[in-house]
Parts: C-alpha cells; sequence; structure tokens
C-alpha cells in the first residue's frame, strides 16, 4: 500500500509539472521511481513512458476542449511521426545501454537543459 501512495504522490507531482512544463512529466517521475520505488534506471525509463502516454491524452484533450486553438496540429502530426520512429530505436539503445549510463546521460541532460534555460529564459 505504501508503494501505490508513493507512485500517487509521484504522478500528482508529474502531472501538474507535466502539464504546466510540457514535459511528460519524465523529468520527476524517473529520478522518484529510482530514488523512492527502487525501480532500475530502465524500469524507470520505460514505466515513465508508459505513464506519459496517459498524462499526454489527458492534458491534450483538455487543451483541446478550450477552442483547441493552443494545439498546433501540423507541428503535432510532424513531430509524432518523427518522434514515434526514433522512439522505437531509442527504446532499443535504451535496453542495450547500463543502468549508470543511462543516469549519467539523463543527469547531463537535465543538467544542459536547466542551465540553459536559466541563462536564456
Amino acid at each position: 500500500m505504501k508503494i501505490i501512495l508513493i507512485a500517487i504522490a509521484i504522478g500528482l507531482v508529474a502531472g501538474l509539472l507535466g502539464a504546466l512544463c510540457g514535459v511528460g512529466g519524465g523529468i520527476v517521475m524517473v529520478p522518484a521511481f529510482v530514488a523512492l520505488l527502487g525501480l532500475s534506471q530502465k524500469q524507470a525509463v520505460a514505466t515513465s513512458l508508459a505513464v506519459v502516454i496517459v498524462t499526454a491524452l489527458a492534458a491534450t484533450a483538455n487543451n483541446a476542449r478550450v477552442g483547441g486553438d493552443l494545439i498546433n496540429w501540423k507541428i503535432v502530426a510532424a513531430v509524432g511521426l518523427a518522434s514515434a520512429l526514433t522512439a522505437w530505436f531509442g527504446s532499443d539503445l535504451m535496453r542495450s545501454l547500463s543502468n549508470q549510463t543511462l543516469t549519467r546521460t539523463f543527469g547531463i541532460v537535465l543538467l544542459l537543459f536547466g542551465a540553459r534555460m536559466l541563462i536564456k529564459g
């Protein structure tokens, strides 16, 4: 039961940040799944990606509900197709890397994007 309550808390934070920042919540879920739920980095990444489907659908439905002009559907189609194709192959790459390499890669990506946002934002 404790794990479910922690998972719900992670979901609440990830859903809010995902909806506010457009990050899908993965920047919250992956580290939380590892630190709080004891998942391996690979399990955390794969689980986060599965959860993002649900959160993205909910937020997209709500954004489309209010006028629909917030979403540029042409960009959705182009980026969605390109990212779906590369995500398919990226998940193969993820499984071939060690948990340590994935953790370091995730940390570096967060640092780089975070620094850019702080400097340019």
